[in-house]
Protein backbone atom coordinates (compact mmCIF):
# COMPACT_ATOMS: atom_id res chain seq x y z
CA UNK A 1 0.00 0.00 0.00
CA UNK A 2 1.06 3.46 -0.95
CA UNK A 3 1.86 6.15 1.24
CA UNK A 4 -1.40 8.24 -0.15
CA UNK A 5 -3.53 4.87 -0.24
CA UNK A 6 -2.58 4.43 3.40
CA UNK A 7 -3.48 8.21 4.18
CA UNK A 8 -6.54 7.26 2.60
CA UNK A 9 -7.10 4.49 4.95
CA UNK A 10 -6.89 6.18 8.10
CA UNK A 11 -8.43 9.63 7.05
CA UNK A 12 -11.67 7.12 6.34
CA UNK A 13 -10.96 4.97 9.17
CA UNK A 14 -11.35 8.25 11.49
CA UNK A 15 -14.58 10.01 9.81
CA UNK A 16 -16.00 6.42 9.90
CA UNK A 17 -15.46 6.40 13.84
CA UNK A 18 -15.86 10.45 14.47
CA UNK A 19 -19.30 9.48 12.22
CA UNK A 20 -20.50 6.35 14.41
CA UNK A 21 -19.64 8.55 17.51
CA UNK A 22 -22.51 11.15 16.58
CA UNK A 23 -24.62 8.28 16.32
CA UNK A 24 -23.94 6.90 19.73
CA UNK A 25 -24.72 10.50 21.22
CA UNK A 26 -27.28 10.98 18.88
CA UNK A 27 -29.03 7.16 20.48
CA UNK A 28 -28.19 7.97 24.07
CA UNK A 29 -29.63 11.58 23.79
CA UNK A 30 -33.01 9.48 22.77
CA UNK A 31 -32.46 7.28 25.27
CA UNK A 32 -32.24 9.95 27.93
CA UNK A 33 -35.19 11.69 27.31
CA UNK A 34 -37.59 8.95 26.27
CA UNK A 35 -36.28 7.20 29.89
CA UNK A 36 -36.96 10.56 31.91
CA UNK A 37 -40.31 10.42 30.72
CA UNK A 38 -40.65 6.59 31.12
CA UNK A 39 -39.68 7.44 35.04
CA UNK A 40 -42.33 9.94 35.56
CA UNK A 41 -44.98 7.76 33.95
CA UNK A 42 -44.25 4.20 35.18
CA UNK A 43 -43.96 5.76 38.88
CA UNK A 44 -46.89 7.77 38.78
CA UNK A 45 -49.06 5.38 37.48
CA UNK A 46 -47.58 2.60 39.34
CA UNK A 47 -48.08 3.80 42.60
CA UNK A 48 -51.73 4.56 41.94
CA UNK A 49 -52.05 0.98 41.15
CA UNK A 50 -49.68 -0.52 43.72
CA UNK A 51 -47.99 -1.88 40.76
CA UNK A 52 -45.07 -3.78 42.05
CA UNK A 53 -43.39 -4.60 38.50
CA UNK A 54 -44.66 -1.22 37.22
CA UNK A 55 -42.64 0.45 39.96
CA UNK A 56 -40.42 -1.38 39.09
CA UNK A 57 -39.99 -0.57 35.44
CA UNK A 58 -39.83 2.69 36.86
CA UNK A 59 -37.17 2.51 38.89
CA UNK A 60 -34.95 0.95 35.97
CA UNK A 61 -36.37 3.63 33.77
CA UNK A 62 -34.25 5.88 36.14
CA UNK A 63 -31.25 4.27 36.77
CA UNK A 64 -31.19 4.02 32.89
CA UNK A 65 -31.10 7.96 32.68
CA UNK A 66 -28.59 8.09 35.19
CA UNK A 67 -26.50 5.71 32.85
CA UNK A 68 -27.45 7.61 29.97
CA UNK A 69 -26.43 11.30 31.16
CA UNK A 70 -22.99 9.41 32.22
CA UNK A 71 -22.29 8.37 28.67
CA UNK A 72 -23.26 11.49 27.22
CA UNK A 73 -20.34 13.24 29.27
CA UNK A 74 -18.04 10.00 28.09
CA UNK A 75 -18.79 10.40 24.67
CA UNK A 76 -18.59 14.31 24.60
CA UNK A 77 -14.91 13.74 26.45
CA UNK A 78 -13.96 12.29 23.51
CA UNK A 79 -15.84 14.19 20.79
CA UNK A 80 -13.46 17.21 22.50
CA UNK A 81 -10.28 14.99 22.15
CA UNK A 82 -10.08 14.31 25.88
CA UNK A 83 -6.78 12.46 27.07
CA UNK A 84 -7.07 8.69 26.18
CA UNK A 85 -6.30 7.69 29.55
CA UNK A 86 -9.11 10.08 30.97
CA UNK A 87 -11.73 8.13 28.32
CA UNK A 88 -10.30 4.72 29.68
CA UNK A 89 -11.20 5.75 33.46
CA UNK A 90 -14.67 7.18 32.89
CA UNK A 91 -15.84 3.75 30.95
CA UNK A 92 -14.60 1.61 33.90
CA UNK A 93 -16.36 3.99 36.34
CA UNK A 94 -19.79 4.20 34.55
CA UNK A 95 -19.85 0.36 34.10
CA UNK A 96 -19.23 -0.11 37.79
CA UNK A 97 -21.84 2.30 38.31
CA UNK A 98 -24.61 0.77 36.43
CA UNK A 99 -23.54 -2.81 37.76
CA UNK A 100 -23.95 -1.15 41.48
CA UNK A 101 -27.20 0.11 40.71
CA UNK A 102 -28.54 -3.36 38.89
CA UNK A 103 -27.87 -4.85 41.84
CA UNK A 104 -29.49 -1.97 44.38
CA UNK A 105 -32.56 -2.53 41.72
CA UNK A 106 -32.60 -6.42 42.19
CA UNK A 107 -32.89 -5.46 46.22
CA UNK A 108 -35.52 -3.14 45.69
CA UNK A 109 -37.87 -5.72 42.94
CA UNK A 110 -37.05 -8.77 45.67
CA UNK A 111 -38.24 -7.27 48.63
CA UNK A 112 -41.26 -5.46 47.70
CA UNK A 113 -42.45 -8.35 45.34
CA UNK A 114 -41.94 -10.69 48.17
CA UNK A 115 -44.08 -8.51 50.45
CA UNK A 116 -46.93 -8.01 47.91
CA UNK A 117 -47.09 -12.45 47.68
CA UNK A 118 -47.41 -12.31 51.53
CA UNK A 119 -49.69 -9.84 51.83
CA UNK A 120 -51.94 -11.06 48.68
CA UNK A 121 -52.71 -7.18 47.81
CA UNK A 122 -53.74 -7.35 44.56
CA UNK A 123 -52.68 -3.99 42.17
CA UNK A 124 -55.42 -2.12 40.41
CA UNK A 125 -55.69 -2.57 36.63
CA UNK A 126 -53.46 -0.03 34.80
CA UNK A 127 -53.90 0.51 31.09
CA UNK A 128 -51.69 2.78 31.00
CA UNK A 129 -48.59 0.30 32.24
CA UNK A 130 -49.39 -2.16 29.68
CA UNK A 131 -49.33 0.70 26.59
CA UNK A 132 -45.90 2.03 28.24
CA UNK A 133 -44.11 -1.65 28.40
CA UNK A 134 -45.83 -2.72 24.64
CA UNK A 135 -44.25 1.02 23.41
CA UNK A 136 -40.85 0.07 25.27
CA UNK A 137 -40.46 -3.68 24.13
CA UNK A 138 -40.95 -1.94 19.99
CA UNK A 139 -38.90 0.50 20.75
CA UNK A 140 -35.65 -0.48 23.07
CA UNK A 141 -34.36 -3.11 20.94
CA UNK A 142 -33.92 -0.99 17.94
CA UNK A 143 -32.11 1.85 20.07
CA UNK A 144 -29.93 -1.14 22.00
CA UNK A 145 -29.08 -2.33 19.08
CA UNK A 146 -28.19 1.02 17.04
CA UNK A 147 -25.89 1.60 20.59
CA UNK A 148 -24.07 -1.90 20.30
CA UNK A 149 -23.52 -1.39 16.65
CA UNK A 150 -21.53 2.06 17.45
CA UNK A 151 -19.89 0.71 20.38
CA UNK A 152 -18.34 -1.80 18.31
CA UNK A 153 -17.33 0.56 15.89
CA UNK A 154 -16.03 3.31 18.01
CA UNK A 155 -14.47 0.21 20.49
CA UNK A 156 -16.57 1.72 23.70
CA UNK A 157 -16.99 -0.82 26.77
CA UNK A 158 -18.88 1.85 28.46
CA UNK A 159 -21.34 2.20 25.31
CA UNK A 160 -21.75 -1.46 25.35
CA UNK A 161 -22.40 -1.61 28.71
CA UNK A 162 -24.57 0.89 28.61
CA UNK A 163 -26.50 -0.59 25.65
CA UNK A 164 -27.13 -3.70 27.26
CA UNK A 165 -28.62 -1.92 30.27
CA UNK A 166 -30.99 -0.60 27.40
CA UNK A 167 -31.77 -4.62 26.45
CA UNK A 168 -32.45 -4.82 29.88
CA UNK A 169 -35.05 -2.50 29.72
CA UNK A 170 -36.58 -4.74 26.52
CA UNK A 171 -36.74 -7.75 29.04
CA UNK A 172 -38.25 -5.95 31.60
CA UNK A 173 -40.66 -4.49 29.03
CA UNK A 174 -41.93 -7.98 28.59
CA UNK A 175 -42.32 -9.00 32.02
CA UNK A 176 -44.54 -6.17 32.85
CA UNK A 177 -46.30 -6.57 30.11
CA UNK A 178 -47.23 -10.25 30.57
CA UNK A 179 -47.73 -9.46 34.42
CA UNK A 180 -49.64 -6.56 34.43
CA UNK A 181 -51.84 -8.23 31.05
CA UNK A 182 -52.31 -11.55 32.97
CA UNK A 183 -53.97 -9.00 36.17
CA UNK A 184 -56.09 -7.12 33.71
CA UNK A 185 -56.98 -9.95 31.75
CA UNK A 186 -57.33 -13.06 34.09
CA UNK A 187 -57.84 -11.34 37.45
CA UNK A 188 -54.07 -13.18 38.42
CA UNK A 189 -52.98 -10.36 40.77
CA UNK A 190 -50.16 -12.30 41.67
CA UNK A 191 -48.64 -12.77 38.18
CA UNK A 192 -47.45 -8.83 38.81
CA UNK A 193 -45.11 -9.37 41.73
CA UNK A 194 -44.32 -13.24 40.25
CA UNK A 195 -43.12 -11.15 36.89
CA UNK A 196 -41.46 -8.36 39.04
CA UNK A 197 -39.71 -11.80 40.30
CA UNK A 198 -38.63 -13.01 37.03
CA UNK A 199 -36.75 -9.52 36.50
CA UNK A 200 -34.25 -10.71 39.17
CA UNK A 201 -31.86 -13.06 38.00
CA UNK A 202 -31.27 -11.12 34.62
CA UNK A 203 -30.71 -7.47 37.22
CA UNK A 204 -28.06 -9.97 39.22
CA UNK A 205 -26.42 -11.12 36.13
CA UNK A 206 -25.97 -7.40 34.60
CA UNK A 207 -25.09 -6.23 38.31
CA UNK A 208 -22.26 -8.46 39.23
CA UNK A 209 -20.84 -8.36 35.27
CA UNK A 210 -20.55 -4.22 35.95
CA UNK A 211 -19.05 -4.62 39.36
CA UNK A 212 -16.18 -6.97 38.20
CA UNK A 213 -15.90 -4.71 34.94
CA UNK A 214 -15.17 -7.24 33.12
CA UNK A 215 -17.84 -6.58 30.16
CA UNK A 216 -15.29 -6.08 26.14
CA UNK A 217 -16.63 -5.09 22.75
CA UNK A 218 -14.33 -7.70 21.35
CA UNK A 219 -15.21 -10.16 23.68
CA UNK A 220 -18.49 -10.01 23.39
CA UNK A 221 -18.90 -9.84 19.62
CA UNK A 222 -19.90 -13.47 18.95
CA UNK A 223 -22.17 -13.66 21.77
Amino acid sequence: MSPAQHEATVASTVGAARDWRRIGIWLVSVTLVYNIVEALVALWFGSQAESVALLGFGLDSLIETAAASMLLWRLSLEARGADPERIEETEHMVHRFVGGTFLLLAAYVTAQATWTLAAQEPPAETWVGIALAGLSLVLMPLVSWGKLRAAREIGSAALRAEAKETLACSYLSFTLLLGLGANAVAGWWWADPVAALVMVPWLVKEGREGLRDDACCDDEEGH
